[in-house]
């Protein structure tokens, strides 16, 4: 308008996000593995540790496949109580060793702040899942490990949401965050959850951490898992 001379915003809601943006984005390094600044890096595991032997075969098979890490999962957020929860330590365990026999570094998820030092102990990165984006104190505690934090975005949270869970992480000073879409309930049934591509070059113009994509739990078909994933 006419006698304006510039518009200064009062400020972003995301400040700490924002600092981290860089041409070509900042990698975050995991183990040998290293997500973002032109990487694109596949990790890949069982959903839950149960078997060892099973474990040691996927761990071979992602291995010779080219996956950059492994995963699985000790300790599960589930819907229902009824359902298997995880194996815990042991499992953990397990997945630890199975990880260092094929050379590969892995994420596990955290459900509660009282996992934290332990999986930090084990694990080249931790991982907060879907129903804990919002958990504050477990973000603060996982970050303050130091460690690689992998952060999904859960189901019904817009980017904002998002974004400001991974300001909570920032603020302790750790910039090893990676970022995760793993798809929005929706009313369509073709799929399990819609997968919001369209956020992730969004979020690269405006960040420079890493984001990765989750096409198998979005899909909920294994049929689906390799066209999402390329499509990622």
């Amino acid at each position: 308008l006419p006698g304006v001379e510039r518009v200064v915003p009062v400020g972003s809601r995301s400040p700490l996000g924002e600092s981290t943006r860089v041409p070509r984005g900042r990698p975050v390094t995991v183990g040998g593995a290293t997500f973002g600044g032109g990487q694109v890096g596949v990790i890949a595991g069982p959903c839950t540790v149960e078997d060892p032997g099973a474990l040691r075969d996927v761990a071979r098979f992602v291995a010779r496949a080219g996956a950059a890490a492994l995963r699985g999962g000790v300790f599960k957020a589930r819907t229902s109580p009824h359902n298997y929860q995880g194996g815990g330590t042991s499992a953990l365990r397990d997945l630890h060793a199975a990880a260092r026999e094929v050379g590969l570094p892995f994420f596990t998820e955290l459900t509660d702040p009282r996992q934290v030092n332990e999986v930090a102990e084990w694990a080249d990165g931790l991982q907060i899942g879907a129903r804990h984006m919002q958990n504050v104190p477990l973000l603060v505690e996982a970050a303050r490990t130091g460690k690689p934090v992998l952060l999904k975005r859960h189901m019904s949270a817009d980017v904002d949401e998002w974004l400001l869970a991974v300001e909570y992480m920032l603020k302790t000073g750790n910039e090893r965050i990676i970022l995760c879409e793993r798809g929005l309930r929706s009313a369509e049934r073709h799929v399990r959850y819609l997968l919001d591509l369209g956020v992730v070059p969004w979020l690269k113009q405006r960040i420079g951490l890493p984001v990765i994509v989750d096409p198998s739990h979005s899909a909920g078909d294994w049929s689906l898992v390799a066209p999402l994933a390329r499509a990622a």
